[in-house]
C-alpha cells in the first residue's frame, strides 16, 4: 500500500514466504500448523522449509503448475484442484486489499503489475468488478508493466556514472 508516494505496507513479512499465496510459496499459513504437519509427517526442518517455498502455493494447492494461465486452463476444464487454488489466490488477494484500503482510508488507484498482473486480464476483472461494486468508480483498476531489468540496469548505471568521493590518506 502506497500513500502519497510513500510504502506504507506490504504483504512481505520477514521473507517473502508471508502474504500472498504465490507461486510455489504457501503465502500466510498459522504457524501451529506447521509444526503440527513436521510432527505428523515426521520432516525435517529442511525438508519442510524445502516444501513451503518450493511446492506449496498455486503448484501445491493445484498439483497442475505455478502458472497462473495452466491453473486457469485446468479449472476451466473441471479440475477442483486448479479451480481451488484459484479461488484461494483471488480470497486472498481480495483479504489483502481490502486491508489496505481500510490502512489508507480508501485507494485513487488498485494496481497490479508482474506476470500475473499483466498475463491474466480475467483475474483482473474480478477485482475491477468487485472494486467498483465495493467503492463505485472512484478507485481505478490498474495493470502496470513491469520491467525489472531496466530499473536494475538504469540503478547499476546510477551507481556506476555517478563521481566516487575521494577518499581521505
Amino acid at each position: 500500500a502506497v500513500d502519497r508516494g510513500k510504502a506504507v505496507e506490504t504483504s512481505m513479512g520477514f521473507t517473502p514466504l508471508e502474504g500472498l499465496i504465490m507461486g510455489t510459496r504457501c503465502g500466510d499459513i498459522d504457524t501451529a500448523a506447521v509444526f503440527y504437519i513436521m510432527k505428523k509427517e515426521k520432516l525435517s526442518i529442511n525438508k519442510t522449509d524445502k516444501i513451503l517455498n518450493k511446492q506449496s502455493g498455486l503448484l501445491g494447492i493445484s498439483e497442475v503448475s505455478n502458472d497462473l494461465r495452466l491453473i486457469k486452463k485446468e479449472a476451466e476444464k473441471g479440475n477442483k484442484k486448479a479451480e481451488l487454488s484459484l479461488d484461494m489466490f483471488i480470497h486472498r488477494i481480495k483479504k489483502y486489499i481490502g486491508a489496505y484500503l481500510l490502512i489508507l482510508g480508501g485507494a485513487n488507484a488498485v494496481c497490479f503489475t508482474g506476470g500475473i498482473g499483466e498475463n491474466n486480464p480475467g483475474i483482473i476483472n474480478i477485482f475491477r468488478k468487485d472494486i467498483r461494486r465495493l467503492l463505485g468508480g472512484k478507485t481505478k483498476v490498474m495493470v502496470i508493466p513491469t520491467d525489472e531489468e531496466f530499473m536494475i540496469a538504469s540503478l547499476t548505471h546510477g551507481l556506476v556514472s555517478s563521481p566516487r568521493p575521494r577518499r581521505k590518506s
